[in-house]
């Protein structure tokens, strides 16, 4: 196990941040890591469902976020798809990460790099494969909801896994190859220029240390990365949860009891 997990590491992180990892991968919580293909398999796998309270939502704070990363945190929360424990809203398309408590307040957000080409899915058995064989259409970073957990490579240097079976983690930014510029990426307003990696997600150091850490530090959590060629309702079985509170107040209307008009004329006066 450890020899897998050295090579996993080594070929999607660029072989300069885990030469040799050392953990067992994070067990499953709340259902089992889904890509795509198994979104719509959610209901039946015992997924948490849709609240009958009052709608929950996420509190972004003063960050900025897109529609997607907003409705797909609120859903997490109003859903309980989390169980409660920490997670993470990874937004592709704005190539920006935020980090929630388990009851949805957020802990921060940063920029990230991510992986070179655009894409929802990994390449069956990419995870043991050497970086020069990876063509350059399969660095994805692969949507779906995935069970997390902290690890420490044998140099001592922290990472998050994330996809396990395709080698994809979260780690404090590689700057070890200076013609890649990944730091000077990172600090730019736009995320036109974060696509860069082999797949694994690159945040800054000083957030990992402040932020990532600390929100898995006591337990797994689970990581929700956005996909860029399908809805996330598509991937992650989710719902709108304004369009949801809408139907309710509306199913609530149509079902309250008509109260009969009474005829003043013929009470007794």
């Amino acid at each position: 196990m450890r020899s897998i997990m050295s090579t996993k590491a080594s070929v999607i992180c660029l072989g300069l941040w885990a030469a040799s990892c050392h953990a067992e991968p994070a067990l499953a919580l709340a259902g089992e890591n889904m890509g795509p293909q198994s979104a719509q398999a959610a209901v039946s796998a015992g997924l948490p469902g849709p609240r009958d309270e009052f709608p929950r939502r996420a509190n972004f704070k003063l960050e900025s976020a897109s529609p997607a990363a907003r409705q797909t945190a609120d859903w997490v929360v109003d859903s309980d798809n989390n169980r409660g424990l920490p997670f993470v809203i990874l937004d592709k398309s704005q190539a920006r990460v935020f980090v929630f408590h388990g009851n949805g307040q957020l802990r921060g957000a940063a920029a990230a790099l991510i992986g070179s080409a655009v894409g929802d899915d990994s390449v069956p058995g990419i995870g043991e494969r050497t970086l020069a064989s990876m063509l350059p259409e399969e660095r994805t970073t692969p949507a779906g909801r995935f069970v997390a957990a902290l690890d420490h490579n044998l140099h001592g240097k922290p990472m998050l896994w994330v996809d396990y079976e395709s080698a994809i983690s979260m780690h404090p930014v590689i700057t070890t190859n200076p013609q890649e510029r990944r730091a000077e990426r990172l600090a730019t307003p736009t995320p036109l220029d974060n696509r860069i990696s082999y797949g694994c997600i690159n945040v800054p150091a000083e957030f990992f240390r402040r932020v990532v850490s600390p929100a898995f530090k006591a337990s797994n959590g689970v990581v929700y990365v956005l996909p860029e060629t399908r809805s996330a309702q598509q991937v992650f079985a989710s719902y709108d949860v304004d369009e949801r509170a809408r139907q309710q107040a509306e199913n609530r209307r149509s079902s309250a009891p008509v109260t009969s008009q009474i005829d003043t004329d013929s009470v007794r006066r």
